[in-house]
């Protein structure tokens, strides 16, 4: 036997032998891994080993051992106790029939007592996995014992009355079990999860419905929770902690579920009384555990959404659905002061303020729904623009309540803004605030004009807070802004005054918000964007009104850029925003111009449009816009020279070239660092360009040959002047000619040559180019710093 430890009082059996079973595996991994070092350094010597280990054998490595010594011994006892216990099933229900159930009964009571008095002398010796085995078999046959008894001596009771009291005198039995031997573990737990039956086994017995079977798993969880909070001493909590905890959580689920559904079905408040009651003890109970417990925060949220429905539940039938949830609402807003209650336990003050704000999130989500259909109920106008086909107030359904949820749940989330110290709250009270107010003229019935400057007014409000709030509430204001913004433009559409009204003044306020200096950069970009789009707006709209086909609207959408480049500088941190959107607002013209084709309208408007560029162009920080400017003057030029049917584009670019080529000679007279690209790049252009796009489409030989020598001519003046400029362009279109001009015969050598050919001499070509890889690169590069020398 183990002896004691030295120092100190002498360990309990059950725990010296565990502590023995585990330095007892220490040991055996310990020597298996000696075991392996040793062999592996026997092999790796080449010479016998030292005198002092020769005389000993050579010990073979040890394998690694798959399982404990203890884990295998309780897996033999549980597949022993397993077989027994089936055994005992086979014996009772089956075997002996000879005996009658009886004669079974007597036998097996006699196996019963015996297997629960057999861990007493098996823990005296030690053997702890042993008795725990036997005595979980024991605890079985008592069940099999219960059968018996009601086979023999009350066959025709009820049987789910029997087993609810059968299962309190096991649950009382294995208790005290437990406490006469308190060596085994099994029978403390089994007692608990065993007394969990009685009381619903008796709700069920006898009918009691739902609110009676609520009450039953009410009680046991009422329970199971004193078992948690109140059984003394370390060892005997630690076993009913954990299933009676367990128990406690579903069966007070299954009471709050009973309730609820009892107070769904009731249609009066006096039918609502008794789910109420059982709601108002299954919110007594979560409060209850959690003012005890301090981890139970979910106890206490489930008990205050228990008292909020218990009170709601009681009202409903007298209310109409969208109206009691306002009265939920109301019912919840109280349990939001929990968080400044610093006289509460944290659990009760978490689980209080957590029910009452997901109460107060679910009823603004139901409120959002009408609120959302409303306001996507007005893209049906974009069918019928300026045609006074507004939805009437039927279409949108009763709102009110809705509204009023709305506003509620947004002051509530502004209360809790202002209390801590965090900005998720300040932005829901922004969003729900402003969902409540944008439709509440909507969803009320009132005219339209009335309706629409209302949803201004909002709209106006919530510019006003994205200037004014911090950032995440701020941002929050800005985005609800612009949203009401385009959901107000979508319902202008239905009226011409209304539209030249309501996009006058929201292009108004954007400009007026992208103008104040304080306000977040991205709040103030965003609004001039949305400026630049109310002025393109307004453009289109007066175009329609002018009776102007939508193709002619191009020109006054021109206005819109052109007043944008106008501006420059004077707009300070949205000048790049507000010309991408003027950027936008240009190519949405053209396109326009563009569709159904008419060659005079399209070059018209590719001319006004270069002009504009060419104006913002003459700013120092704006020159690129003039290789935009002369494309669009080159695209207006050849668009009506194409509608006039001419043949010769040489005749109309020469006289431009000439001139072009000669200021920008005399520009790199004056100044030698000046690009040749800006110098000749324009007139250059003017004339390759045209000239190349119609020798393509020339069926002569006179215009390809006088286009080759010509380019011929430009890129060997480029190379010997080294200019960029010139040796591109006129390599690039004497090499475009020239494939023009052999396009023909590659074509019949390629119709003349085997089709294996092609893939072959593609193959040898990418074979050749990745033998000389790093050579090649070397003369990229080489060929790219070359270019880069020139001017």
């Amino acid at each position: 036997m183990a002896t004691p430890p030295p120092h100190g009082t002498p360990l309990p059996p059950d725990h010296e032998l565990a502590l023995i079973d585990r330095e007892l595996a220490q040991l055996d991994a310990r020597r298996a891994y000696l075991l392996a070092r040793r062999d592996w350094l026997l092999r790796l010597l080449p010479v016998p080993a030292p005198h002092g280990w020769a005389a000993h054998a050579p010990v073979p490595p040890a394998r690694p051992n798959e399982a404990s010594g203890p884990g295998a011994q309780n897996v033999l006892l549980t597949l022993g106790a397993v077989l027994l216990a089936v055994a005992a099933l086979a014996f009772t229900l089956v075997s002996w029939g000879s005996l009658g159930i009886a004669g079974r009964g007597a036998v097996l009571a006699v196996v019963t007592a015996a297997a629960l008095v057999a861990p007493a002398p098996l823990l005296r010796r030690g053997l702890r996995s042993t008795a725990e085995s036997v005595a979980a078999l024991g605890l079985l046959l008592t069940v099999l014992d219960a059968y018996a008894v009601y086979a023999v001596a009350a066959p025709t009771a009820d049987g789910t009355a029997y087993a609810g009291g059968a299962a309190a005198v096991l649950a009382a039995l294995w208790a005290g079990y437990a406490r006469v031997l308190p060596g085994p573990v099994v029978p403390l737990p089994a007692a608990v999860l065993t007394a969990q039956l009685p009381l619903p086994l008796a709700a069920v017995a006898a009918a009691a419905g739902p609110v009676g079977t609520g009450w039953a798993l009410l009680a046991t969880a009422a329970l199971d929770a004193a078992l948690v909070l109140l059984v003394p001493g370390v060892r005997a909590r630690a076993a009913v902690s954990g299933p009676a905890a367990v128990s406690a959580a579903v069966l007070g689920a299954g009471a709050l579920l009973s309730g609820v559904s009892g107070m769904a079905q009731a249609g009066s408040a006096g039918a609502a009384a008794g789910p109420a009651l059982l709601l108002a003890a299954c919110a007594a109970l979560g409060v209850g555990v959690a003012w005890r417990e301090p981890s139970a925060t979910a106890a206490s949220a489930a008990g205050a959404l228990a008292g909020v429905v218990a009170l709601g539940g009681t009202v409903r039938p007298a209310l109409a659905p969208d109206w009691a949830v306002v009265a939920f609402l109301l019912l919840a807003l109280p349990l939001l002061a929990a968080v400044r209650a610093t006289g509460l336990p944290a659990a009760v003050r978490r689980g209080l303020a957590g029910a009452g704000a997901g109460v107060a999130a679910l009823a603004a989500l139901s409120a959002l729904l009408p609120a959302v259909g409303s306001l996507g109920f007005r893209v049906v106008v974009l069918g019928e623009v300026w045609a006074a086909t507004t939805p009437s107030r039927e279409a949108y359904g009763p709102g009110a309540a809705a509204v009023v949820t709305l506003l509620v749940a947004a002051g509530a989330a502004g209360w809790l803004a202002r209390v801590l110290p965090r900005p998720e709250p300040g932005v829901i009270a922004v969003v729900l605030g402003w969902a409540g107010l944008f439709t509440a003229p909507l969803l009320c019935g009132l005219p339209v004009a009335a309706v629409l400057a209302a949803q201004l007014a909002v709209t106006a409000a919530a510019g006003v807070c994205a200037l004014r709030l911090g950032r995440g509430p701020g941002y929050a204001a800005a985005v609800c802004a612009a949203l009401g913004a385009l959901n107000l433009s979508v319902a202008a559409l239905d009226g011409r005054t209304a539209t030249f009204a309501v996009f006058g003044l929201l292009g108004a306020g954007c400009a007026a918000v992208a103008a104040q200096r304080p306000a977040a950069p991205p709040v103030r970009a965003g609004a001039a964007v949305l400026a630049v789009g109310y002025a393109a707006g307004v453009a289109a709209a007066l175009g329609a009104s002018w009776g102007l086909a939508a193709s002619w609207w191009a020109l006054p959408l021109l206005a819109v850029p052109a007043a944008v480049a106008a501006a420059g500088p004077r707009l300070g941190r949205v000048r790049l925003p507000a010309e991408v959107a003027a950027g936008v607002v240009g190519a949405a013209a053209l396109l326009l111009a563009a569709w159904p084709w008419e060659p005079a309208r399209a070059a018209l408007v590719c001319a006004l449009a270069g002009v504009v560029c060419a104006g913002a162009a003459v700013r120092a920080e704006r020159r690129g816009l003039g290789w935009a400017a002369g494309a669009l003057f080159v695209a207006a030029t050849w668009i009506r020279l194409s509608a006039s049917g001419v043949q010769a584009p040489e005749a109309y670019t020469l006289p431009v070239t000439l001139p072009a080529l000669a200021v920008g000679f005399v520009r790199r007279r004056r100044d030698a660092r000046a690009s040749s690209w800006t110098a000749y790049g324009p007139g250059l252009g003017a004339t390759l360009l045209p000239s190349l796009l119609a020798a393509w489409g020339d069926q002569h030989w006179l215009r390809p040959l006088l286009l080759g020598l010509a380019s011929l001519a430009v890129t060997l003046l480029g190379a010997h002047r080294r200019l960029q400029a010139p040796l591109l362009l006129g390599g690039a279109t004497l090499a475009a000619v020239a494939l023009h001009e052999l396009a023909p015969y590659v074509v019949q050598v390629v119709d003349a040559l085997p089709r294996w050919l092609p893939p072959a001499l593609a193959g040898l070509l990418l074979l050749a180019v990745g033998a000389t890889y790093e050579k090649r690169l070397r003369d990229a590069r080489r060929l790219r710093a070359a270019l880069g020398r020139l001017r």
